[in-house]
Order: structure tokens, then sequence, then C-alpha cells
């Protein structure tokens, strides 16, 4: 029966309707489709979001302690593993220890060099050397210490033991060995003796101007500030401070100090251990006795002054701490008080001592002596006078440093 039997007539709007109808699902579908593909995403970052929560934390830890973690199960049952690893890594904590220690000792070394800039202290001509220059390796630098009184003693120095001009030069190129007459300043800055050393440097080229005023009762300061001056200049494996009163065989000193190249903090010379003298107007007398002691004891053991040297390490030592070590009436005294508590090798070598007289036949046996002076003068009685003749008898020969091998 058709549409009009019913009395309906079919109405070609709702037709329309219908189609779009189907369209409008189909692409309903397909959004809805889209739309629960982009949300499936939601619930992990929710759970990521839910992993910073306090609570959620607050689980996983609980987890965890009660061994539910099969990492933290495996170190609970393993403690003697974890030893073992802390074990191992003790040796290179250990080995990057003592590196950190030898930086921190170039840090302050550094730092002392600034201060003293900082300070205004005057640059010596031996500080204005190239920097490639003072990083170079040198065997032993020898200060001779020296007074404003003392220029004919130098002149004996130097017209036997110590070698001049190139010579000298070509000793430091060749040998490693510097020598210096180490001397400070007049307590009057810049007056005539001042300008004497200047122009006595400027005809031989051998001096070491410190940033100290002279005095003999100033010894301890000096000695401090010529270490601590020697070695910011010179990188030396030792560093020696002899009298100019004292004859020196610079080769057979070389070769005594190259044989302790090997101990990392040396202090040779001849060890003594003298009275403590408490009475006032006595030669050497010592201010501060009662820190040695009762009345009549004796100091502890140090090298006697005339000549001693110590190496790299304890010089640095000295550069680094020098405005906390105390300076005691003697300068050996301080220097030997210095290393109190320290690892030190004391080296007691008596070659370093030898007297004016046995010096010659020691030489004759072969046993050439380094140092020789004359114990009741302190040093070679009239040295000006005799310390030719004294070379002559006992010094090592022309040829012993140019043949030398340290």
């Amino acid at each position: 029966m058709g549409w009009k039997s019913k009395g309906l007539e079919p109405n070609s709007k709702s037709f329309v309707t219908k189609k779009w109808t189907l369209l409008l699902c189909i692409g309903c579908f397909c959004a809805g489709m889209l739309f629960s593909d982009r949300m499936w995403t939601v619930p992990e970052a929710e759970d990521k979001v839910a992993s910073r929560e306090p609570g959620f934390k607050d689980e996983r830890l609980k987890l965890n302690s009660e061994g539910s973690d099969p990492i933290m199960k495996g170190v609970q049952h393993e403690p003697k593993n974890i030893l073992g690893e802390v074990s191992k890594t003790h040796n290179p904590i250990q080995t990057l220890d003592k590196t950190i220690s030898s930086l921190e000792m170039e840090l302050a070394a550094a730092r002392a060099v600034q201060e003293s800039i900082i300070n205004g202290s005057p640059i010596s001509d031996d500080m204005k050397i190239p920097e490639t220059i003072v990083k170079r390796k040198y065997l032993m630098v020898v200060g001779i210490n020296t007074a404003f009184s003392s220029r004919k003693r130098r002149d004996s120095v130097r017209a036997t033991w110590m070698p001049q001009g190139e010579e000298r030069k070509k000793l430091e190129e060749e040998k490693g060995i510097v020598m210096r007459f180490v001397i400070g300043h007049s307590s009057t800055s810049g007056g005539i003796l001042d300008r004497a050393i200047e122009a006595e440097d400027r005809k031989h080229g051998d001096l070491l101007r410190l940033e100290h005023v002279e005095g003999y009762l100033e010894l301890s300061a000096k000695t401090k500030t010529y270490f601590a001056t020697a070695a910011a200049l010179w990188d030396a494996d030792f560093y020696v401070k002899v009298d100019d009163d004292v004859h020196v065989n610079i080769a057979t000193l070389g070769a005594t100090l190259a044989s302790h190249r090997w101990k990392p903090r040396v202090y040779i010379g001849c060890m003594k251990s003298g009275p403590v003298l408490a009475q006032k107007g006595v030669r050497y007398h010592e201010p501060e006795y009662w820190k040695f002691g009762e009345e009549g004891n004796k100091y502890f053991r140090h090298a006697t002054g005339q000549l001693y040297a110590i190496s790299r390490d304890l010089a640095s030592y000295i550069w680094i701490n020098q405005h906390v070590l105390h300076k005691y009436a003697n300068e050996d005294v301080s220097l030997g008080a210095w290393f109190i508590g320290l690892d030190v090798d004391h080296i007691d070598d008596r070659r370093l001592c030898c007297g004016t007289t046995d010096c010659e036949w020691k030489a004759q046996a072969g046993n050439i002596c380094v140092a020789s002076f004359d114990w009741t003068c302190s040093g070679i009685c009239r040295s000006v006078e005799r310390m030719k003749d004294v070379h002559r008898r006992c010094g090592e020969g022309k040829n012993a440093l140019r043949t030398g091998t340290f």
C-alpha cells in the first residue's frame, strides 16, 4: 500500500534530515575515537603526578624498608661487600688527599708572594728574572750570610771558593748551583751603606738583597727571610746557609747533598746540643732560657750555625709559615726549633765542620771536607788574611766543579 493510501505524504525535508543525521553520527563517532585515544595518556600523567606526592613516596619507602626492593634487599644481606668496596677506595682517597695537600701548599706559597707585593715589599733584580728561569730545577742555592762591614770577607771568598762572572753563571746553567751573598738593608733606607752595596752588586752581580734590616741581634729573622726568599725565587732540591768566614768546597757540598735527594725532609749539618746560657752579658745569651727547663739545661739537637742545609719541603714550610715562626736569640737554635714536631731527618755530617788544621791531612787522604773553620772563632780566625791559605791546603782542586756530576 502506498503512502497516499495511508493519508501520509512523504516529506522531502525530513528525508534530507535523516541523511544529515547519519553523517553527524559518523562524524561524532570519529571525533569520539580521536578523543578517546588522547585520553589514554591521562592515567600515566596522573601516575607521575601521584609519584611526586609525599604519600606515594612514603609508601615506596615503606615497601623498600620491608625488603620488597631487590636492590635494598641485596644491600641488607651483603654488608661485607660494602666494607670491601669502601676499603678499595681508601688508597685512591689517600692519594687524592696528598694531591690536595700539595696544591694547598702551592696556594699558600702564592698567597705569601701576593701579600709581599701588596705590602709594598721591594722586588730585587733576582725577582725580575724570566718565569721560565724561575721554574727551572736547581740542585742547591748557597746563601752566604754577610754584613755591610764585611766587604773584605766577601772579596776573600770571591778570590777563592766562589766562582765569578761567566764561570758562576755557567755553574748555574750546567750544574744547577746558585751562589749569592745574602744581605738586607740598613736602618736608613737609601743611605751610604745601601748605595755601597748596590754599587758592589752592579760590579759583581752576586748579591741577594733581602727585605730585612741588618743587625747582629736579628740573625734569626734574617735566616727566616733568606730561606723564604730563596724558596720563592729558585726551585731547588736544597737551600744552604753559610757564613762568609767559612771555607767551602762547593763540588763536595753538591755531591753530599745529592746523595740525600730521595729524602723528602732533610736537615743537614754538624749537630750539637750546647748549654742554654741564662746569664746576661755573655755571648750567646738566651733571654728565653726559662722555656728550656731548669738552669744548666741544654738545647735540643740542632745544626751549628756556620753551615747547614735544608731540603725543599722545609724551605717551603718556612716560606709559608714565616709570620708565625718564633725567633730565639741564636739563629741556629731558631732553625732547629722550627723543625721540632715535624717529621724531619736530622743528618749529622762532620765533614761540614772540619777544623783548619785537620782539613789538610783529610784532603790528602782523599776525605775532602765540605766546610772548614776554627771553632774558637766560630769561623776562620782572621779569615781575610787566611782564606787563601786554607783554600790552598784544603781546597778540592780547580777542576772539581767542572768535572763533578750531581
